[in-house]
């Protein structure tokens, strides 16, 4: 076989989690607080490439203390969800667009870029042997983390020799506290998540570990999230926390219609597949989709003015979530008198109902990973 296709040895657990127990698990999952029985890796040299993809039971890693990446970082990942089917079988969204995420965050980090096919094949395999961990609950799916790190030992600073992939899945509720309520964010001025030049269009976890103290100062504002700004200006909107922006100008009902605005693609935003999914379900639900530049002083008059009616984030975690309220040192101001509005609404119904097989999926997103 070549390194695009190899075959996948398995280890079953076995003390696989009990079913009264997972039943009580799936109850109340929340997010990213239990892992199913098993997990994938994959390692990767420079002699022998991608090799022994395995399967095997959940459990922790034996680190050396001078493994690479514990010194210099060299780690990316990736986040997507399975969804129970209506005919009994589980799909991912998109998979192949985070593989081509994935591979686009490895040539960042100078890593290696692992094969589509044995992406795809990671996924079909954990989802196949913990499709019992699948939640049935209508809003929640199972979470898939890939992820890939430097495994060399060694203080050298220079890319590492050795990889290893790995995949591990979570049952998932909703990422928020208040489910699709609207949010309260906090306009960050002080600091910035990523620069021109610099990884922001990568899913690496320096990016994430940096945004954590302006998280921090957004929950001591009362906010729900942080909206980072450009890194120059500190004028023009990039994004909200782990989550793409979306504008909504127009309503349903007005001659000019609707039109979505996101902030265009510059370097530093991370190409959200949600982002991207959410833009051509505008389309399709006749609406203007565009992506371009907007200003935090554009946002705060148009949503005064009401030229503005609606704002929410988009991601993988919390799908399609509205903003009501958006807070900064100077004051703040409400979208749509806080509430979420029916575009919001729309586009989430539509999202999820391609998600979740109840709607037509006419770009063939859904792909089946189990039976």
């Amino acid at each position: 076989m070549t390194e695009n296709t190899q075959a996948f040895r398995r280890e079953t657990s076995t003390s696989p989690v009990a079913d009264d127990r997972l039943a009580e698990i799936l109850a109340a999952p929340g997010f990213g607080k239990f892992f199913t029985d098993h997990m994938v890796i994959i390692d990767w040299d420079a002699d022998a490439g991608w090799h022994d993809p395995r399967v095997v039971p959940y459990a922790p890693f034996t680190v050396d203390p001078a493994m690479m990446v514990l010194h210099y970082g060299q780690e990316i990942f990736e986040g997507l969800k399975a969804y129970l089917q209506p005919d009994g079988s589980v799909a991912g969204f998109r998979p192949s667009a985070n593989s081509a995420r994935l591979n686009k965050s490895a040539a960042r980090l100078a890593m290696p870029e692992l094969p589509e096919e044995l992406f795809l094949q990671s996924l079909r395999e954990l989802v196949t042997i913990d499709k019992r961990w699948v939640p049935t609950t209508p809003g929640m799916s199972l979470y898939l983390r890939p992820f890939m790190f430097a495994s060399e030992v060694g203080l050298g600073v220079r890319p590492s020799g050795k990889v290893t992939y790995c995949l591990i899945a979570s049952p998932a509720a909703g990422y928020f506290a208040g489910g699709a309520a609207p949010v309260t964010v906090w306009l960050s001025t002080e600091y910035v998540r990523a620069a021109p030049g610099g990884t922001g269009e990568a899913k690496t976890g320096g990016n994430y570990a940096s945004s954590l103290i302006a998280q921090a100062q957004a929950a001591a504002k009362g906010c729900d999230q942080v909206v980072w700004l450009d890194a120059l200006e500190r004028h023009w909107v990039e994004e909200m926390g782990t989550n793409n922006l979306c504008f909504v100008f127009g309503s349903a009902d007005a001659e000019a219609g609707v039109e979505i605005v996101t902030p265009e693609l510059n370097g530093s935003l991370l190409r959200g597949i949600t982002r991207d999914s959410v833009l051509q379900i505008a389309r399709d639900l006749g609406f203007t989709a565009t992506e371009r530049r907007i200003s935090t002083d554009e946002w705060a008059k148009a949503a005064e003015t009401g030229e503005m009616t609606e704002t929410f984030g988009c991601g993988t975690a919390a799908v399609v979530t509205p903003v009501g309220t958006v807070k900064h040192a100077d004051g703040g101001f409400q979208i749509g008198g806080g509430s979420s509005g029916p575009v919001t609404e729309q586009i989430r119904e539509a999202l999820v109902g391609i998600q979740n097989g109840t709607a037509e999926d006419p770009h063939g997103w859904r792909v089946r990973l189990a039976d």
